[in-house]
């Protein structure tokens, strides 16, 4: 079986990729541009890949192809009606990076409501040196256990991290379809209207593109704290970038992008290096172990595609 790997670089230079190697005959690519992209397909049975979008463009010029696999929980990158259409299967890799994204989703809203960027700078400025005082305590932060954290989205990653909030001592409210008998569900613009905290575990599709509108971010408290850790497109950028600049919302922890990487045109390039805001590199699900569990469960994807068992199927 033909394997071609187009994106080995998004699963980090450290990672052992031998499961997958195991299983066929494998051509690995770090990276691939959209013009390299057909003829490296070409011959292809199986595609892994991660962040590459693949629509019928691309598609049409892999003949061979009958399974593509991609290297995470979301496949919007992929025309899935196109696959269906051509018979080609499509896996993804659900739950693997949920205790790696709900780490990062709750050290982010730590982070920004202890003000660590702000206490961290004036010692490494030379000011609590120079200060001669024992302690400093502006700017003033907050206990997490008198706040309110609202959880958009209530899969694995949301419940998750609504049990970090809980630990914590915080008041835990949910936007999520189905009830929730453990935690106080609301509608989004509830949750905006209510939380000090409000972090965003939805997946990107029609329904949730641009669910924290404009609108909607103006319900928000003057304090409240937006963590995205998953999908760039389901907040208005423009619209949260403004709020920051006008000091309408406590701060932001954001790790992914409509456009990735952002460019210099992109809004949040005019918040960079405020104090209230955290901007990572899509890195919150990419924990050592979570990567290590992403490429197990691709070559059993695999594995189970061949001995014609249906396992982790989207197509």
């Amino acid at each position: 079986m033909k394997i071609v790997i187009l994106d080995s670089i998004t699963l980090g230079k450290d990672i052992d990729l031998s499961p997958i190697y195991g299983i066929g005959e494998v051509t690995e690519y770090g990276s691939t541009a959209p013009s390299e992209l057909c003829e490296r397909i070409r011959d292809a049975e199986v595609i892994v890949v991660n962040k590459i979008r693949l629509g019928e463009a691309q598609l049409s010029c892999a003949a061979s192809l009958r399974l593509i696999c991609v290297t995470a929980t979301g496949y919007d990158n992929i025309d899935t009606d196109y696959c269906r259409s051509r018979g080609i299967a499509l896996c993804n890799v659900p739950a693997y990076s949920t205790d790696s994204v709900a780490q990062v989703s709750a050290a982010m809203a730590l982070s920004l409501i202890c003000r660590l960027n702000e206490y961290t700078s004036y010692v490494n400025s030379g000011e609590y040196t120079a200060s001669g005082v024992a302690n400093r305590l502006t700017p003033v932060y907050r206990e997490i256990s008198s706040m309110t954290w609202g959880i958009v989205g209530g899969g694995a990653i949301g419940t998750r991290v609504a049990e970090i909030a809980t630990a914590l001592g915080a008041r835990v409210i949910i936007c999520r379809k189905k009830p929730d008998t453990r935690y106080e569900t609301a509608t989004v613009d509830e949750l905006c209207e209510r939380a000090d905290i409000i972090s965003l575990h939805i997946p990107l599709n029609d329904e949730t593109r641009g669910l924290i509108s404009r609108e909607r971010i103006k319900k928000m408290k003057k304090n409240t704290i937006v963590i995205n850790t998953a999908r760039g497109a389901v907040v208005d950028e423009e619209a949260l970038t403004e709020a920051i600049e006008s000091g309408n919302i406590g701060g932001i922890g954001i790790d992914v992008y409509s456009t990735e990487p952002f460019s210099e045109a992109h809004p949040y390039n005019r918040i960079l290096g405020k104090s209230n805001v955290l901007l990572t590199p899509h890195m919150a699900w990419g924990a050592a172990e979570a990567r290590d569990r992403c490429v197990r469960i691709i070559s059993s994807n695999i594995l189970c595609f061949i001995e014609q068992k249906t396992v982790n199927r989207i197509v």
